[in-house]
């Protein structure tokens, strides 16, 4: 093992799941650099080994456990091996059973990850496995993090943890705790930071996003959205999905009103049947979810939507999917990520009856894409000559420029430079193209 007297330690991070864990990971990692650490990939030799996990389904179980066995086999036996986030929290029981680990944190203390991985090198010599894992229903205060750079163009800022819905589908609540908002000072600050350092877009994300503010006294996440408008520097400013009960007249009239906020919005849907939806005990039915869809186009022109959709969720019946399907249809989605019902344990829909076959589930989920990609051709048609910005971001396996509108459009340089655009935001005028499938995409030219 190597001591921190010696060469620079490494350390890699291996991160699963959402953008909330991208962005604590992030923060990590910074952690680890101020320590001293240097950052490796995971598939070279480390000293630490650190697996950000998710238990959104049982494929991300399975995920998790993969990367823990492969980092103590390229590590080997002298690495050592943490587990953090929501897969470790809800074994926090059994994870001492998972004989390649040294240590596991829950998701109330990835702040002290960094530093318990230092101290435990200066020990130079294993220790029994080490269980930092708490009660997160216990927990009250937010865990202070906070990031300086990112590894993509845009960065993600979590700005709210927890989630306190009931969805009888998803294990998430038991995971990650109540709501906890951070300090609104503190999230402006580290825009700022971020602002300084060049980055143009962020993306102020959470569990639940649209919850932020619920627990603070005197600021609202539309009062944050126009402070985080103010802040010199950020050309574009995201969020992250959101719960289409809270798109009230006030976030609207915020959003309409700021110079940055962005023209788009992910807004959780997971079924276009209302049987299913209250069968997910969802606060909203489709008339009430169209309605949220209006108002915002009443307010912002051009704005488009993605979503969320679960298929195959326990009793949902041929006529229940295929008003998903027309759902899908109606909203005229820019895109929709479908995921086949993954059954939880310790969720109340894992123990309902009529549990649907693992290929009807697919089979449903190819159906929808088809119709997914037919509503998303019609949107992208709408924005054929349009003149807009474009931040690019990589070169795509072809060799050309890729990047996003304000419209979360993914839109790709119609020719090829050897000029690096990464980060850069450039006017471009859009044209729409179809593959040899018929699967649109648009290209661009700079202006």
């Amino acid at each position: 093992m190597i001591a921190l007297s010696d060469n620079k330690p490494k350390v890699s991070l291996c991160t699963l799941g959402c953008k909330v864990n991208q962005y604590e990971s992030q923060a990590i990692a910074e952690d680890f650099e101020r320590l001293g650490f240097s950052l490796s990939s995971f598939d070279e030799k480390c000293d630490v080994y650190v697996i950000n996990t998710c238990t959104v389904t049982g494929e991300s179980d399975k995920k998790s456990r993969q990367m823990i066995r492969r980092a103590r086999k390229i590590g080997g036996d002298d690495a050592i091996v943490i587990a953090i986030g929501c897969f470790t929290q809800a074994q926090k029981d059994d994870i001492a059973k998972i004989t390649e680990l040294d240590a596991a944190f829950g998701n109330a203390d990835k702040s002290r990850v960094a530093q318990f991985a230092c101290d435990a090198l200066k020990r130079q010599g294993k220790t029994d496995f080490c269980n930092n894992i708490c009660d997160i229903s216990e927990i009250c205060e937010y865990d202070q993090m906070s990031i300086t750079h990112s590894e993509r163009t845009r960065a993600f800022v979590k700005i709210v943890d927890g989630c306190e819905n009931k969805c009888t589908y998803c294990i998430i609540p038991s995971v990650r705790g109540r709501i906890r908002s951070r300090a609104p000072g503190d999230v402006i600050k580290e825009l700022s930071v971020l602002a300084d350092a060049g980055y143009k877009e962020v993306v102020l994300t959470g569990i639940e996003t649209a919850a932020y503010g619920k627990d603070l006294c005197g600021c609202s996440l539309a009062q944050l959205l126009i402070a985080a408008d103010k802040v010199k520097g950020i050309e574009r400013i995201r969020l992250g999905s959101l719960e289409p009960t809270v798109i009230k007249d006030e976030l609207v009239c915020a959003l309409a009103s700021m110079k940055h906020a962005v023209p788009h919005f992910h807004l959780s849907l997971q079924s276009g049947s209302d049987s299913v939806l209250r069968g997910m005990k969802r606060k909203y039915n489709t008339k009430q979810f169209f309605d949220v869809l209006t108002k915002l186009k009443q307010h912002i022109p051009d704005v488009t939507f993605t979503t969320d959709i679960i298929v195959g969720f326990p009793g949902e019946s041929e006529e229940d999917f295929l008003e998903t399907c027309d759902f899908v249809k109606k909203c005229a989605f820019l895109y929709v990520h479908i995921f086949p019902y993954s059954k939880r344990k310790g969720t109340p829909a894992a123990d309902f009856p009529d549990q649907l076959t693992e290929t009807v589930k697919k089979e449903r989920a190819a159906k929808l894409k088809e119709v997914m990609l037919d509503t998303r051709n019609e949107v992208l048609k709408g924005f054929d000559g349009k003149d807009t910005t474009v931040i690019f971001e990589e070169k795509n396996a072809e060799g050309f420029f890729a990047g996003h509108t304000p419209h979360y459009i993914e839109v790709f340089l119609s020719q090829e430079t050897d000029r690096d655009l990464s980060s850069e935001m450039h006017h471009c005028k859009l044209h729409y193209r179809e593959d040899e499938r018929g699967n649109g995409y648009m290209v661009c030219d700079i202006i």
